[in-house]
């Protein structure tokens, strides 16, 4: 009786919402930025209603058998989506974690998302209960860029994903790797220093240059020299033009918000069509970039070579796994998509705010340099010198801290209904971890807007950045557990050489009449970058 009484005025309230939906048709059509026809969805939202009413009916048993994460009232169709808009940035979600509490739920459209914002919470999602959560969800744009899951960062759960980060591993994460590519690293950022040393502009009596676009071509040369035992010769070069092309566009695309009405809204998604085509043909001409350019190539030298051919490089590793059954040609160009992307833009980004932070506290560069000078008598830090110097790695952390590159982790998914922190989570919900709030909550860090690498030598001198064994929950910028990013390996000995190279050769200095560079950030549907890239004056240190 008292399930019907609740199905009775959940219909009422259905009803009603929907009547006043319908009246409001020219309204939203004004609101959305896509070619609405009113008629169209007054009919649209009657259907609507008649199967919301069916599956309230059906599942009136379900909502008062369990309990759900709390959360803002949402109302039918949308849900939450007209309540919270688009940009549900890390900041909306810590704010409504202190309103709805370290779990919430919030419906947009048809899909669940649930926010963590506790250690505790966070623990049981990536690490005790990390196989209940271990997928990814959907996204009809990432359906695209992903081949449907071919890849290993955003496929589900499961054997594929096992198999794809056991193979991506052995050639691209592990210590071995680090070390035997880490002169070539080194090589790579001297060259900068080089041109910066020569760069009339670079220097305090110039404007100052915008340093990303060079650590940029720095960065695909590490990667491209690891994957593909291949180099671009300069920024001008035009197949790193096309290439820096390519993924620029690809990461616009999948970061917007603009298609989310049609991901939230499986009846708006014909709207999409124009969309979704322009992904396609990005990504039909963006893999066969990379094939004909490079996978191609290391296939046409494995075949010349035959039996006598030694692997060199980490696509002629992938490419063996192929030839051995173990994966798909359409994996290993996928593969080649997941280090375009999460290998190098992330650390790219990372960079740009390191030296932000350092051109705004020259305090924290002279005692960089004074660590090197007294710890290494003068001698040059190397990847092997790297864990000698406490206060270079807690800048890379304070960075990692302040600025999470990927603030909410890469999303989780359960692919049955689950229980988490005392609620029940429904299936094939989207979850996320707010490590940025973690690692910025008040509550648990001593004035967390500040950038004081001294935090992790004094109060925080145990905490550190790791993506397995022990962790603490409140820092995770790399997550932790099965589906943590593997890149670790390679971003902080990366990160620690390039601040101390840089800082080693040059006072980095906001532009003449500047007293700081701006740190404001933006984002997008994953990721955190500076919104402006900064203009830095490198003022050459002389011994």
């Amino acid at each position: 009786m008292k399930d019907m009484r609740y199905f009775v005025k959940k219909s009422i309230l259905c009803t009603l919402a929907t009547i006043t939906l319908i009246s409001l048709t020219k309204c939203l059509h004004s609101y959305f930025p896509i070619p609405f026809c009113p008629s169209f969805l007054s009919t649209s939202l009657l259907l609507l209603l008649t199967v919301r009413l069916y599956y309230l009916f059906k599942s009136t048993i379900f909502k008062h058998s369990t309990t759900l994460p709390p959360g803002p009232f949402s109302i039918p169709i949308f849900g939450n989506w007209l309540q919270v808009g688009n940009d549900l940035n890390h900041r909306l979600l810590a704010t409504m974690s202190q309103k709805y509490g370290p779990i919430f739920l919030l419906k947009l459209g048809s899909k669940n998302l649930v926010v963590v914002s506790d250690p505790e919470i966070a623990n049981q999602v990536l690490h005790t209960q990390g196989v209940e959560f271990g997928s990814r969800p959907r996204n009809v744009v990432f359906d695209i860029f992903t081949g449907n899951g071919q890849d290993m960062v955003f496929t589900i759960y499961g054997d594929h994903w096992r198999k794809m980060r056991r193979i991506m591993t052995l050639p691209f994460f592990t210590n071995k790797v680090v070390h035997h590519y880490s002169d070539m690293w080194e090589e790579e950022m001297d060259l900068v220093v080089g041109d910066l040393r020569t760069n009339e502009s670079a220097r305090i009596n110039g404007n100052g240059i915008v340093i990303r676009k060079r650590l940029q071509l720095m960065l695909y040369n590490i990667m491209y020299r690891m994957m593909f035992d291949a180099k671009f010769q300069s920024q001008e070069d035009p197949l790193f033009i096309e290439a820096t092309k390519f993924n620029s566009e690809r990461s616009r695309l999948a970061q917007s918000f603009e298609y989310n009405y049609g991901d939230f809204i499986p009846l708006l998604r014909p709207f999409l069509k124009g969309y979704l085509n322009k992904c396609r043909d990005l990504q039909s001409r963006r893999l066969a970039f990379f094939n004909n350019n490079y996978v191609q190539k290391r296939r046409e030298i494995i075949a010349s070579n035959g039996e006598n051919h030694n692997i060199s490089c980490a696509i002629d590793h992938i490419i063996d796994a192929e030839m051995k059954g173990e994966i798909s040609e359409e994996n290993v160009i996928y593969i080649v998509e997941n280090i375009n992307v999460a290998a190098i833009e992330t650390t790219l980004w990372s960079m740009e705010w390191a030296i932000a932070e350092l051109v705004n506290h020259p305090t924290v560069q002279n005692k960089i340099r004074e660590e090197i000078s007294t710890v290494l008598n003068d001698q040059p830090v190397t990847e092997s010198n790297l864990h000698e110097l406490p206060y270079l790695q807690a800048t890379v952390k304070e960075t990692l801290r302040l600025h999470s590159p990927i603030p909410l982790l890469v999303p989780h998914m359960n692919l049955k209904e689950e229980k988490l922190g005392g609620y029940t989570i429904p299936k094939e919900s989207k979850v996320v971890v707010n490590a940025w709030w973690l690692a910025n909550n008040p509550s648990w860090w001593k004035n967390p807007e500040e950038f004081r690498p001294e935090r992790f030598l004094e109060e925080e001198c145990g905490t550190d950045a790791v993506a397995g064994g022990k962790a603490d929950f409140r820092y995770l910028p790399f997550g932790v557990g099965r589906r943590s990013c593997p890149g670790i390996v390679l971003a902080l000995p990366i990160l620690g050489l390039v601040i101390a190279k840089l800082v080693s050769n040059f006072e980095m200095k906001a532009p003449l009449g500047m007293e700081k560079v701006d740190v404001s950030e933006k984002g997008g549907q994953f990721s955190l970058h500076i919104a402006t890239h900064s203009t830095v004056v490198f003022d050459q240190i002389t011994a």
